[in-house]
This record gives structure tokens, C-alpha cells and sequence, in this order.
């Protein structure tokens, strides 16, 4: 397998050095040491507005309003991987980060299938478990294998610093690197010997009420 492998890491907090960013960097270790080329991207502090369903993207092939989405659907389309961190707001991801991602995932029309995504999530206390969710819906949708973890991909803490206290979470963040550079790597392999699996056209079903 000659070829290079890119994860693509969007972190989602405000907060360039915050406890998000102690997931993101433990997950960047471990992809360095097994060969993998990594690009950490802060997502949460942009200004994003939301999708608004116009279209224009069928006929542009980029999204109308010209900002960092566009930017990232071009890294998001060479990556191998997709990692998305958010911390946890109300049971729920950072606001900016759900925009972004609706526009990125809308918006570009390239074949996502087999690309291998990963949703990390920081909270104080609780809310991990729904915002995990919240994220994997993404990958999903789009045909991409999801990579797992020892545990749920969380990690734990609320004033700066805290999350490197977070042992478990800090081990989980590890596991799941490795666990997505394997499946990245399996993939190279597969795509080299089998190519991708056989893709049927789309039906769109519309029921009559």
C-alpha cells in the first residue's frame, strides 16, 4: 500500500487549547506514530451561518455563502478520515459546528463512501451520550464506516485543563485512533484489491398519503 493516508480533525470548540483540543491531541499522537498525516482545523470560534436549503450547490458545486466550509469540503474530499469534536451545550453540539457540518456534508457532492469517520465529544457531566449520537448521524448518511472505541468517544472536564486528569477518557481517545487507522489502512487494501462496493442508483421513495 503506497498510498498516504490524511484525517481531516474539525474541533468544535471556541476554544483553541480547551478540553476538546486534549481529545483531538491525544488522537494526533497516535495517528503521527502509525504514519498518518493529520491537519487539526478549529471550527467553533468561525463565524458559520446555517444552510438554508437554496440549492445552489446542485449548480455551483460548492455552497453559496463563500466561507471556511468550502475550504473544508476541498481537505474533507482528500482525507481518508474524518474526525468531528465538539464539546457538549445542552445535550447538544457547539451550534457553529452543526452548521458547518450541514453545509459540508450538503453541500459537496463527491463520493463520501468508505471514508472513516469519528465523533468525539467533551462535556462536564453529562450530555455525552446524545451529542455522540447527534454527530455519528453525519457519517451515516453518507456510506462512511464508523470508527468505535473502547467506551463512547467522550472525555471529561469543564475548567481548562481538566480533561488531562480524565485518564479513561484520555485512553479512549488512543483506542480509538488506533482503531481508525486500522480501518483506514484495511480499507487502502480493500479498495486496492476489490475496489468499492457496487453502488445501486438512489430511489428516493415518496409515499402518497
Amino acid at each position: 500500500m503506497q498510498q498516504n493516508l490524511k484525517v481531516l480533525m474539525l474541533n468544535g470548540s471556541p476554544r483553541a487549547n480547551g478540553n476538546t483540543s486534549v481529545a483531538l491531541k491525544e488522537m494526533e499522537q497516535v495517528f503521527k506514530d502509525n504514519g498518518i498525516e493529520t491537519e487539526i482545523i478549529l471550527v467553533g470560534n468561525k463565524d458559520i451561518r446555517g444552510c438554508i436549503a437554496c440549492g445552489s450547490c446542485y449548480e455551483k458545486g460548492k455552497c453559496v455563502f463563500n466561507d471556511m466550509v468550502n475550504e473544508l469540503a476541498l481537505k474533507f474530499e482528500e482525507a481518508d478520515g474524518l474526525v468531528v469534536a465538539s464539546p457538549v451545550y445542552y445535550a447538544s453540539a457547539n451550534a457553529t459546528l452543526i452548521a458547518c457540518l450541514d453545509r459540508l456534508f450538503y453541500s459537496s457532492h463527491f463520493d463520501k463512501t468508505m471514508k472513516v469517520g469519528a465523533s468525539v465529544v467533551c462535556a462536564r457531566r453529562g450530555g455525552c451520550s446524545a451529542t455522540f449520537d447527534e454527530l455519528n448521524k453525519y457519517f451515516t448518511i453518507s456510506g462512511m464506516p464508523v470508527a468505535s472505541s473502547q467506551y463512547w468517544n467522550s472525555i471529561h472536564g469543564r475548567m481548562p485543563g481538566e480533561s488531562e486528569q480524565d485518564g479513561e477518557g484520555k485512553q479512549t481517545m488512543r483506542t480509538l485512533a488506533r482503531n481508525m487507522t486500522f480501518l483506514m489502512k484495511s480499507i487502502a487494501l480493500g479498495k486496492e484489491q476489490f475496489g468499492l462496493p457496487e453502488q445501486e442508483e438512489r430511489i428516493a421513495t415518496h409515499f402518497i398519503r
